[in-house]
């Protein structure tokens, strides 16, 4: 079978009135972006991008030096295009305006540079994730408050994963596709197209170490995957945990299950631990666009009004009776407050 290049998936999106011309520009634009990171991480220590940054970011978490390095790649590749009216970065306190001297596009660009970078020193997966958004009409210098727009909005999501193989898994809100990086040629190339999630699954991942902080409807959810068959779910269920979303995810893109990242009492104050705006929404929109379905555990994803920048939300996505059954669970809890 001829095999389909990114940019060719593109013209074919293009013409079938999916994208237009500059949201097409700026999705090969960080996908060349993404394949500059590809090529740092996979230097490791041989690049000596390996370690602390000796910085923190907006979140209040110590930097990898491939946090900073990623994050300038992203900026840079970005800037002057023509395609953005401004980014935002999980690692920047505010917006990242497009210089003057570069002309401006229709679109707003959310990303976490690097997802999962407390694996970087240890050769595990991660990756990038982004969202795209249109910048509101009339808006020429856009500020926090203008990217502050529901996951629905979103014009196209992804993300890359480094691993043996670098991997991008795109929507535009019809399906959901991947991308395999032929570094050969240098060229991403469709490796599957419409992706379906299995609606029921066997395999969950979560972080088990924050038991003891969770709400008593997760508690009472992940006990009964823990008894396997002799409980009231009667089967066994595998638990898996990367610590790095985009892999964790991509697990499931590849053969379904369950991600969960609930509230607990450690981080209750701050809403959440994912980021909705660059990790939640994105990850939502795939994952619903390949059947899956993606809550907080009480409400739709994509459906939250957003209130901050670098606001906090609980994860539950992946294959869609789990996460409904999970969900259910938080929803009967509180109503029986």
């Amino acid at each position: 079978m001829k095999s389909i290049s990114l940019i060719q998936f593109l013209i074919e999106e293009r013409r079938a009135g999916y994208v237009n011309a500059e949201l097409s520009l700026l999705i090969e634009v960080v996908a060349r972006a993404c394949k500059r990171i590809a090529v740092a991480t996979n230097k490791g220590a041989l690049g000596g991008v390996l370690g602390e940054a000796g910085t923190g970011n907006i979140q209040g978490e110590a930097q990898k030096k491939l946090d900073v390095i990623s994050n300038e790649i992203l900026l840079e590749a970005n800037a002057w295009g023509g395609q953005l009216a401004a980014c935002a970065s999980e690692e920047m306190e505010d917006p990242q305006p497009i210089p003057d001297m570069y002309p401006k596009g229709h679109h707003l660009l959310l990303f976490d540079p690097l997802d999962g970078s407390s694996n970087i020193d240890v050769n595990i997966s991660v990756g990038t994730i982004f969202s795209i958004l249109r910048c509101p009409d009339g808006v020429t210098e856009p500020r926090a408050e203008h990217f502050l727009q529901p996951g629905t909005t979103q014009l196209a999501a992804g993300y890359v994963v480094y691993g043996p193989a670098t991997v991008m898994v795109l929507t535009f809100g019809h399906g959901t596709h991947e991308f395999t990086l032929d570094r050969e040629v240098g060229s991403f190339i469709l490796s599957r197209r419409d992706i379906r999630i299995p609606e029921e699954t066997a395999e969950f991942a979560i972080n088990m170490s924050n038991q003891r902080h969770w709400e008593a409807p997760m508690q009472r959810y992940i006990g009964e995957l823990l008894a396997g068959k002799d409980g009231p779910r009667a089967k066994d269920f595998n638990m898996r945990w990367v610590a790095s979303m985009v892999a964790d995810v991509h697990r499931i893109i590849t053969r379904g299950g369950v991600f969960f990242y609930p509230l607990d009492a450690k981080i209750r104050s701050k809403g959440g631990k994912l980021r909705l705006m660059y990790e939640a929404n994105p990850m939502a929109f795939i994952v619903e666009q390949a059947g899956g379905a993606a809550t907080t555990g009480r409400e739709r994803i994509m459906g939250l009004q957003p209130t901050g920048l670098h606001q906090r939300v609980p994860v539950f996505l992946g294959s869609k009776k789990e996460v409904e059954v999970a969900t259910h669970y938080h929803v009967e809890a509180d109503a029986a407050v």
